[in-house]
């Protein structure tokens, strides 16, 4: 059984700075593009930020320049770091990976969530 496992949300102060991390477990044969998401109250879940196997980066345009993703291929893992945090960066953030169970199968799997709050 495959599960990713999210930790590093809390409540921080606007301009604060947060760092989230995943690790994924379980039965794995290889992990493809990983990504963080994020859900405001009343909104729709949007990217965040996404990164491949080789280390290309993708961003959104709200938080280009103050977020940087980054993966450990060994161990499985990607992580966030979230600087000159804002309360409109408030939300659950979520992680997802596109997990290879065999050479031939692979699906889409996400994290519980965690929360990110920002406010003074």
């Amino acid at each position: 059984q495959v599960q990713l496992v999210e930790s590093g949300g809390g409540l921080v102060q606007p301009g604060g700075s947060l760092r989230l991390s995943c690790a994924a477990s379980g039965s794995i044969f290889g992990v493809n593009a990983m990504g963080w998401y994020r859900q405001a109250p009343g909104k729709q879940r949007e990217l965040v930020a996404a990164i491949t196997v080789s280390g290309t980066t993708n961003y959104a345009d709200s938080v280009k320049g103050r977020f940087t993703i980054s993966r450990d291929n060994a161990k499985k893992t990607v992580s966030l770091q979230m600087s000159s945090l804002k309360p409109d960066d408030t939300a659950v953030y979520y992680c997802n990976a596109n997990i290879m169970l065999t050479t031939l199968r692979a699906y889409d799997y996400w994290g519980q969530g965690t929360q990110v709050t920002v406010s003074s």
